[in-house]
């Protein structure tokens, strides 16, 4: 268990508010089993949408 003291809280807002701002990824990407599963799913959804 982590601890959450008010200096690491600080911290934490700290960095979200330097961090650059991008763009939400539109989908997942990686070479894993779970993540070709998932890819292979959007695919899927994405093709069944199109038509």
């Amino acid at each position: 268990m982590t601890a959450r003291t008010a200096r690491k809280v600080e911290i934490q807002k700290k960095k979200r508010r330097r961090a650059v701002p991008r763009k939400a990824v539109s989908r997942i990407q990686g070479n894993t089993a779970g993540a070709r599963r998932r890819l292979k799913k959007a695919a899927g959804l994405a093709r069944g949408r199109k038509a």
